[in-house]
């Protein structure tokens, strides 16, 4: 009697990207900024104040932190300069955080440092200045290569600028961040396809993605109350966050933050907007629905009898609450027809 072979599955890969190591961060609010952006509200952002402890205060604080790692037996951290226009402090104030840098790389208490700034204060000086004092990641708030959405954001720099500070650091020994804020004005789902698609295209070897929000003390408030705004939705927005997270990972890129990290008072500074505490989670549930049902489509598969997915993706497979659970059923896929593996691969068996 002959008996049918069971169908070969579909593979398709599904790494996951590794983890950064621990990050000591010094935040600067607003400090070296030259202009106020529409959406920016960095007291709020930060948990930090806008007029809070001079550089000098700063750094001691940092210095106290990652002696007491060493104290306790942890090793070596990232520095990471945060928030304002790092390569725009005065001088004396740069000058003194590479040094203070420099220094605790050479005595073992950092690896390196980042920093994250803007693009049209970033030329090759400032680059060789960063690559001597040990910078190994330089952020860009790049936030849109539009330059409708540039303008509307009031950046004070336009795209071409934003284009040429990021191949200036892909092309030098420096690694390229890339911060986008998907949702500004004058931003559509398209537009950030876009900018993920120019972000890739220029080298960055990571990417955040900041859904913009409507913060209490903006000019972006302002037009909200004003009706000349409307934030995007979070069924929206979680539709193009997926898109960009899985057009990162078919270029290897990690997208290393998706949403503001839930700092002090930042949940009582949100007036409108798609903020979620689990937003990372639900993109990625979605991005792997997405990646699923396209592999389907590429092989001809109507349904699935059972699909096999890596174990690290179970935090996120079934949505937040289970609110995937409908969108596997559709394609065959209850709970009971889904196997957690040790695999980096999720493996599709059609019925």
């Amino acid at each position: 009697m002959h008996v049918k072979a069971p169908p070969s599955p579909g593979v398709l890969p599904w790494p996951r990207h590794p983890r950064g190591g621990a990050v000591v961060p010094v935040f600067m609010p607003f400090r070296g900024c030259p202009v106020r952006c529409v959406f920016c509200a960095q007291q709020h952002t930060t948990g930090r104040p806008e007029k809070g402890p001079g550089v000098a205060a700063l750094l001691s604080e940092a210095e106290k932190t990652l002696t007491a790692r060493r104290a306790a037996g942890k090793g070596p951290a990232e520095l990471a300069f945060f928030g304002g226009t790092f390569t725009a402090l005065p001088r004396d104030e740069f000058a003194q955080c590479l040094a203070f840098a420099k220094s605790c790389r050479q005595n073992g208490l950092i690896t390196a440092f980042r920093c994250s700034t803007r693009p049209d204060r970033m030329d090759e000086t400032i680059l060789d200045e960063l690559s001597l004092a040990g910078c190994a990641t330089v952020e860009l708030g790049i936030q849109s290569f539009s330059d409708a959405a540039l303008s509307a954001g009031r950046r004070g720099y336009v795209a071409e600028e934003a284009r040429r500070a990021c191949a200036l650091i892909a092309s030098s020994s420096i690694k390229l961040g890339v911060q986008l804020l998907p949702g500004m004005p004058e931003s559509t789902p398209a537009t950030f396809r876009e900018d993920v698609a120019t972000a890739l295209s220029l080298g960055c070897a990571m990417l955040r993605f900041y859904p913009c929000l409507v913060l209490r003390d903006t000019a972006l408030a302002d037009l909200w109350r004003e009706g000349l705004y409307s934030p995007w939705g979070i069924e929206e927005t979680l539709a193009a966050l997926a898109e960009g997270w899985l057009a990162a990972r078919a270029a290897g890129v990690p997208v290393i933050r998706m949403g503001l990290a839930p700092e002090p008072g930042l949940k009582e500074a949100v007036l409108a907007g798609p903020v979620h505490p689990d937003l990372g989670a639900r993109v990625m549930g979605r991005a792997l629905y997405l990646a699923v049902t396209r592999a389907m489509n590429a092989q001809g598969m109507k349904r699935l009898a059972r699909l096999e997915a890596p174990g690290h993706t179970q935090g996120y497979f079934h949505g937040h609450g289970g609110e995937l659970d409908g969108a596997w059923a559709a394609i065959g896929l209850g709970r009971g027809a889904v196997r957690f593996n040790a695999e980096d691969l999720v493996r599709l068996y059609p019925e």
